[in-house]
């Protein structure tokens, strides 16, 4: 049986948590940071609650990369790979987020407080997450933002119908399976999420520090792909 790879993982987990995010914490993206300038817009326009969280969120997120740099930077300096540490780290904070949710209950607009630390959390996983697949995983499409891979996709497929016996068929048609394999997989994530949210609002945020024990098994076969 062939073993899940890990880009395909986080995948899934972007969409998962991104998705479970925005409909739980009043509109906060959680993984695609710059679309809570939008979602900003809409708040305060609409006099909507969660406007501290959306204005935190890139900031933190930037923070968050930032610091997880610096580490990884000296995990490879001592050759170490810094992966397997930053994905414990993005699971402990999984793990904090899910015992709350459990113990909390669904989260309600009107509790700032109780959104913020919540989002800020699952924020910062996010920031690690991204970080780690930009530096480590360079190779695999993208885990969290799909208009950037959407676009390359449909580049290669008019690059492959102009020309289909150019030298480069080959390498754009190998580039869309993997693509669109990131993209359907973190799509899948995105309905799983909403379907947790209508059925197990609370319960939903346990998966998120499941998927993190998975990654960790599948770090042992993460060489970038």
């Amino acid at each position: 049986m062939k073993r899940i790879s890990l880009p395909t993982i986080l995948s899934f987990n972007g969409g998962y948590v991104d998705t479970l995010g925005f409909l739980s914490l009043s509109g906060l993206f959680t993984a695609h940071v710059t679309g809570n300038f939008v979602t900003l817009g809409a708040t305060l326009a609409h006099g909507l609650d969660g406007a501290l969280s959306k204005l935190l969120a890139l900031p933190v997120f930037c923070l968050v990369v930032f610091c997880s740099r610096l580490v990884c930077l000296k995990l490879q300096n001592q050759n170490r790979s810094p992966i397997r540490p930053m994905l414990v780290v993005k699971l402990l904070l999984f793990v904090g987020v899910a015992a709350y949710a459990l113990y909390h209950g669904p989260f309600r607009a009107d509790e700032g407080a109780v959104t913020l630390a919540v989002g800020m959390a699952l924020v910062s996983a996010m920031a690690i997450q991204n970080g780690l697949h930009k530096a480590h995983l360079s190779k695999a499409p993208p885990s969290t933002l799909m208009t950037g891979t959407t676009t390359q996709i449909m580049l290669d497929l008019a690059d492959i119908l102009a020309d289909p016996k150019a030298e480069e068929v080959a390498t754009a048609k190998a580039r869309v399976k993997k693509m669109a394999a990131a993209v359907a997989t973190f799509a899948l994530g995105c309905g799983i999420g909403a379907l947790g949210y209508m059925y197990a609002a609370a319960v939903a945020f346990t998966l998120p520090a499941i998927i993190a024990v998975v990654a960790l098994f599948a770090s042992s076969a993460a060489a970038e792909s």
